[in-house]
């Protein structure tokens, strides 16, 4: 029996060694690599359209890594800039974060804390989807090799792309008008594709998604991130108590 298909203890569900898995999430995360070029590029433009130097948007994107709230910042930069509400917003938007890291609890207890902790800096909606996806595909536990790889990926496009946004801002103009704004949606699509279950499965996210959208319309802010991430934890909590 091969090391593809023998058996893994708890302690070890990485199917190889590190590098290989690294390199194996690196991989996965090239199709989100390229879904976020133009999205970075449109924050590092609309940030140096607010103000922010070339050096302060690798700062802002490299120090958060977190897409949603970067956005909400520099739409509420001004000069001088509102602190304490953009503060308050950026927490509000990743806020998602919390469930994110519940979610990955279980899957992290074979791992000391010294590496995870520190992996953790680097988790996305994408790694996080990545990483999730791939230990129950594989049903081997979660792979922190194939993680990293695949936040490496990510967080290195992301903070030179944005970073080349702000340098190419001021050249581009309305970058609205190129429709790059499409590729934040497009990305999630990708990723609720790659974890989908079937329809009852799927039942936590159509109530956030019902409950997020209301929340939009309804109150002004941020508050729909939070209301719907919520309301999708607390169906899947009552389905499951149904399920059972």
């Amino acid at each position: 029996m091969d090391a593809q298909s023998s058996p893994l203890p708890p302690d070890a569900p990485c199917h190889v060694t590190p590098r290989a898995e690294f390199l194996r999430g690196l991989r996965a995360a090239v199709p989100v690599m390229i879904g976020f070029v133009p999205f970075a590029l449109v924050l590092g433009a609309q940030a140096a359209q607010k103000g922010l130097s070339a050096l302060e948007v690798p700062l802002m994107t490299g120090l958060n890594f977190a897409g949603g709230s970067e956005f909400a910042a520099v739409e509420l930069w001004t000069s001088p800039p509102h602190i304490a509400l953009i503060v308050a917003i950026t927490a509000l938007v990743n806020s998602r974060h919390l469930l994110m890291g519940a979610s990955l609890a279980p899957l992290l207890q074979h791992l000391p804390r010294r590496r995870t902790l520190p992996a953790l800096f680097f988790m996305c909606d994408e790694s996080w989807a990545l990483g999730v996806a791939d230990a129950r595909r594989r049903m081997h536990g979660f792979c922190l090799a194939y993680y990293l790889g695949t936040s490496a990926g990510l967080y290195g496009v992301w903070v030179t792309c944005t970073t080349l946004g702000a340098i190419a801002g001021p050249l581009l103009g309305d970058i609205h008008a190129y429709g790059f704004d499409m590729a934040f949606p497009a990305v999630f699509l990708v990723l609720l594709r790659g974890m989908w279950q079937g329809l009852r499965a799927a039942r936590p996210w159509l109530v956030s998604l019902l409950v997020a959208a209301g929340t939009y319309l309804l109150v002004p802010g941020a508050w729909y991130v939070a209301s719907g991430a919520l309301a999708g934890l607390v169906a899947a909590w009552l389905l499951a108590e149904d399920a059972a």
